[in-house]
């Protein structure tokens, strides 16, 4: 297997299926995990220098964190209801315990911070949902945690692309920083697929060609995106969600288009 990718495994200690770190990464900033929690099920972590955004994939939980506790969030059962979901943010230096209502998919998205906001409820509300591109490059896009959202380093979006067609697309870059142009932004992509047998393609290249991999990617997948550009196709037949996590040294998301490609779509939108 790539090691661009990583799949999901069976539930160890507190419901842990798939983690990334800096460390297994071999980069500065993003951290990613995916719990799975059976009802009465719980698990419990301090944010020590990172913050945390904790993502209700499915499923119902009750969210506590040091000053405050939020229960029984959560609405939809499946990424592909529809709907958005429930999040908690939680600052550095704090801790957070989540309790399972029901069967529950969790992620937990990581990045480094001081500590100087205070945990608060991302209701579906509260996210923004847009759709992008046209035609067979249309997707739907829920802004969780945006660059209009306060956060210090963490930017956490969810993307739903009907079977057929393509997202990240035309492929886009974030890795140079080199503000305005462009920032640095390290990213992963957690990839469910509809209905779970299927598969999703991805391709993550660079303008030298010392990386360009295409990828077929299963649910419940991670794909690491270092750098260079990285579109994603769903096959005919299978719709795609992925929850993207970006970080990097400043908080703004200013990509590049691929030059041989951004003709396709002249709105700089991915």
């Amino acid at each position: 297997m790539s090691k661009l990718m990583e799949r999901a495994g069976a539930p160890g200690e507190q419901g842990l299926v798939l983690s990334v770190t800096p460390e297994t990464a071999g980069w500065k900033y993003v951290g990613f995990k995916v719990h799975q929690l059976q009802a009465g099920e719980s698990l419990a972590a301090l944010t020590e220098h990172n913050e945390v955004c904790l993502v209700l994939l499915s499923g119902r939980a009750t969210v506590a964190t040091e000053q405050v506790t939020f229960a029984d969030i959560g609405e939809r059962m499946s990424v592909f209801d529809g709907i958005p979901p429930y999040s908690v943010y939680v600052p550095a230096g704090d801790r957070y315990e989540v309790q399972a209502l029901t069967e529950l998919e969790l992620a937990v998205c990581l990045a480094p911070a001081k500590g100087q906001l205070e945990a608060r409820l991302i209701t579906p509300s509260d996210t923004g949902t847009e759709e992008r591109g046209s035609g067979s490059m249309s997707r739907r896009v829920v802004n969780i945690l945006p660059e209009q959202s306060e956060a210090e380093s963490l930017l956490v979006v969810e993307v739903h692309t009907r079977g057929g067609n393509w997202s990240s697309y035309p492929p886009h870059k974030h890795d140079q920083d080199n503000l305005p142009e462009e920032s640095y932004l390290e990213e992963t992509y957690y990839h469910r697929v509809n209905p779970p047998q299927g598969f999703v393609i991805q391709r993550v290249y660079n303008d030298s060609g010392t990386l360009d991999e295409t990828l077929a990617v299963y649910d419940r997948s991670v794909v690491l995106v270092p750098e260079g550009y990285h579109p994603v196709s769903a096959p005919p037949g299978y719709d795609s969600y992925y929850l993207n996590v970006m970080a990097g040294p400043v908080r703004t998301w200013v990509f590049r288009n691929d030059p041989q490609h951004e003709w396709l779509f002249p709105a700089r939108k991915s």
